[in-house]
């Protein structure tokens, strides 16, 4: 679904399931969908140029941001090396996760997966986290990223014993659905490329959270 678009960007929120970008199993990715919407809207001929400026796992959902030129895709691309962003997730965790805290440990990434070490050893990862309900041994928490590491959310309340719903990889036994995880990227704030002014794009759950989520 389109969040956004103008001459510099395309915002998406990317479906659960769905691959960024193209990898060895030759799967349709949201890359392919977004430039053959740009080419339809746009009347564009000819190849479309979208930069990708960054990455969400493909189990999860939520918040994607495109470049449409290189020169946003650089400055953009900057921005996120710098951890400029404000990026805040939503997630369904088993148990009953702390009312509120933050967290600080240290990942060492391996091939796939990562995993939590002593501070020598991995890089450090922050995060800041209000558990918003808890139904049915599930929370429904809200959590504040301040570094960008591999599977981070996933790997920091696994350790903890709370893994995200659906996230076999982890070790949750909770049921989600088909080729998803219960993480999203609800809301991302970023400063324009070209116009420096601070856009905040949010996007909604797919219904499959509704059962979850409802009172």
């Amino acid at each position: 679904m389109i969040l956004y678009h103008d001459n510099h960007l395309l915002v998406v929120n990317k479906p659960a399931g769905r691959l960024v970008q193209g990898d060895q199993t030759g799967r349709e990715t949201l890359l392919d969908d977004a430039k053959a919407w740009i080419k339809q809207e746009y009347d564009k001929p000819g190849n479309v140029f979208l930069g990708l400026v960054h990455r969400l796992d493909r189990p999860a959902s939520g918040v994607i941001v495109f470049a449409r030129t290189s020169k946003a895709a650089s400055r953009l691309s900057e921005e996120f090396r710098s951890r400029r962003p404000r990026k805040t997730y939503w997630a369904l965790v088993e148990g009953e996760a702390p009312g509120a805290g933050e967290w600080t440990d240290h990942l060492l990434r391996e091939e796939y997966n990562s995993r939590v070490v002593d501070a020598p050893l991995g890089k450090e990862a922050r995060l800041s986290f209000t558990r918003l309900s808890h139904k049915n041994v599930i929370s429904h928490v809200e959590v504040d990223l301040q570094t960008g590491r591999h599977h981070q959310i996933r790997v920091q309340f696994a350790h903890r014993g709370h893994p995200v719903l659906g996230d076999t990889r982890y070790g949750s036994s909770t049921a989600f659905h088909d080729d998803a995880i219960a993480l999203h990227a609800r809301e991302l704030t970023i400063v324009h490329p070209t116009k420096k002014e601070e856009m905040t794009f949010t996007a909604d759950v797919s219904t499959s959270w509704s059962g979850f989520l409802d009172g």
